[in-house]
């Protein structure tokens, strides 16, 4: 229902531009469940920060300190420390002074409903456990692409007003291209495909989702539905997420399993 209020070919122009950005970009996730954060969200993150070192970009991780302090020194990191819209805004025009990011991109991280307020997926206030993404999204320049499943997600705010017909409280910000999945991380993952074909490269040969969501797991991920430390995505087994790029694959080739 959500896919069919988008305007057409919005995975072809998110693809696009990624290829086209250059320079910094920042890729922003995390969304908080049960103390921690979910396995839904960091694995695209990491996957699309892979491919845009691939392609010669300096991709960004903007998050919470808690997926920060499990990564360390591993990949580059900037922290979103305010819990406040007033210093989430000082926050994010200090962000955007120092990197001039080309592309945004927002991958499962929570979005500010009418009230100003978050919430989860069945409608449990959450916003004590929230950093406020909105201003930087309001201040960026650049273009911004957003993923997302559930429509309580930063950046569903374009797909308009049928987010209303859903039993959610959804959120309001709105984006320059929004992906809509069952599971964020395959919204990644399809984004990465279709530029990948556009580049005229081997589509995901390199991604290993399992793997994927077992460092998150180690970092100290749950997944979302369960609140579970094991290699599942919103209840989905990786074995599900891993058919699916088999999938992916086989329709970018044209069905040519070669």
């Amino acid at each position: 229902m959500v896919q069919e209020s988008l305007p057409s070919s919005y995975l072809l122009r998110a693809a696009q531009s990624t290829i086209a950005a250059e320079g910094n970009i920042i890729i922003c996730t995390g969304f908080p469940v049960a103390g921690t954060f979910e396995t839904d969200g960091p694995p695209g993150a990491f996957a699309l920060y892979h491919f845009l070192e691939s392609l010669g970009r300096t991709p960004w991780l903007l998050t919470g300190d808690a997926i920060i302090r499990a990564l360390g020194e591993s990949i580059r990191t900037y922290p979103l420390k305010s819990f406040d819209y007033e210093g989430a805004h000082a926050e994010a025009q200090g962000l955007l002074l120092d990197l001039s990011p080309s592309l945004i991109i927002v991958i499962e991280r929570p979005g500010a409903a009418a009230d100003g307020r978050f919430y989860n997926i069945a409608g449990k206030d959450i916003t004590e456990a929230c950093r406020p993404v909105e201003p930087l999204l309001e201040l960026a320049t650049c273009p911004v692409i957003a993923i997302g499943d559930g429509g309580n997600e930063a950046g569903m705010g374009r797909a308009g007003q049928i987010l209303d017909r859903l039993d959610i409280k959804p959120a309001r910000i709105g984006c320059d291209e929004l992906i809509v999945a069952d599971v964020s991380n395959w919204g990644a993952y399809a984004l990465i495909a279709i530029a990948e074909a556009l580049c005229d490269r081997p589509v995901l040969d390199w991604l290993d989702t399992d793997a994927l969501l077992q460092r998150c797991v180690d970092l100290g991920a749950v997944d979302g539905v369960s609140h579970e430390p094991t290699n599942t995505e919103d209840g989905f087994e990786a074995a599900v997420g891993e058919a699916l790029i088999q999938e992916i694959r086989l329709i970018i080739s044209g069905g040519n399993n070669e």
